[in-house]
């Protein structure tokens, strides 16, 4: 069982960054596959970012790609997402999620454990 709590969401303006983290509690975090969403109003849930439960791969979405870096801090129990140069398109709410199954970066099976999320909101 993870549990997930986000924080370091608000108010940016454009071209302005914001560093987000997700703190995890259960024993099993160092061990699985940590993920980056976000859903915009009126838009499906998109994934953002993935890191491997070791941070030795990860992977971005491409309208994120040079601007957001996921990390992880295992002894932390933390996994972060740096955001730079946001601009108006980033408005959204973030979310992070675990999975327990996984090859790398990318997640085999459903992310099964998600945080309640936070508001990123970037204005122009």
């Amino acid at each position: 069982q993870v549990q997930l709590v986000e924080s370091g969401g608000g108010l940016v303006q454009a071209g302005g960054s914001l560093r987000l983290s997700c703190a995890a509690s259960g024993r099993t975090f160092s061990r699985v596959l940590m993920g980056w969403f976000r859903q915009a109003p009126g838009k499906e849930r998109q994934i953002v970012a993935s890191i491997a439960w070791n941070g030795g791969s990860t992977s971005y979405s491409d309208s994120v790609k040079g601007r957001f870096t996921i990390s992880r801090d295992n002894a932390k129990n933390t996994v972060y997402l740096q955001m730079s140069s946001l601009s108006p398109e980033d408005t959204a709410v973030y979310y992070c999620a675990a999975c327990s199954m996984s090859s790398g970066a990318v997640c085999l099976r459903s992310y099964s454990y998600w945080g309640q999320g936070t508001q990123v909101t970037v204005s122009s």
